[in-house]
């Protein structure tokens, strides 16, 4: 059996954090914890985000690493942290950091599937509604389809 892409440990709800930085290091320690990533994954997605801006609009942002950090991943998996108060993403407002890893191409299916979640107005109603990690896992759960 093939392990979750999004397993519910990996969802977390935050009421703040101290920036876009911090986010990106929340994000990234949670696919550390998960086994996803080496520790050195995490200043990879830092590094990309001093390059290009992560965030994607409807209050979405999905910090990744360099294409040179792809050795540091060992499997693919997404981190999910969804904040009450929004996080200033150069301007924008994020109140979902989605925190990625793919193995050669399937971090495009993944994106692939959240990018179809956050382009839905009311799916994205409904994920800032959850009252839980578990009602948020479980809002996100296609992810993990085949």
């Amino acid at each position: 059996m093939t392990e979750e892409i999004l397993p519910a440990a990996n969802v977390r709800l935050t009421a703040r954090v101290g920036g876009r930085d911090d986010a990106i290091r929340e994000a990234g320690a949670i696919l550390v914890e998960a086994g996803a990533v080496d520790p050195a994954y995490i200043d990879s997605m830092l590094e990309r985000e001093q390059s290009v801006s992560t965030y994607m609009g409807n209050l979405l942002a999905i910090p990744h690493g360099t294409n040179e950090a792809k050795d540091t991943i060992r499997r693919s998996a997404l981190s999910v942290i969804r904040y009450d108060e929004p996080v200033d993403w150069g301007g924008d407002q994020a109140r979902f950091v989605v925190g990625i890893a793919g193995i050669e191409n399937e971090h495009l299916d993944i994106l692939s599937k959240i990018a179809i979640i956050f382009s839905d107005d009311d799916e994205v109603a409904r994920l800032v509604a959850a009252t839980s990690a578990e009602q948020l896992h479980a809002l996100l759960s296609e992810v993990n389809e085949p």
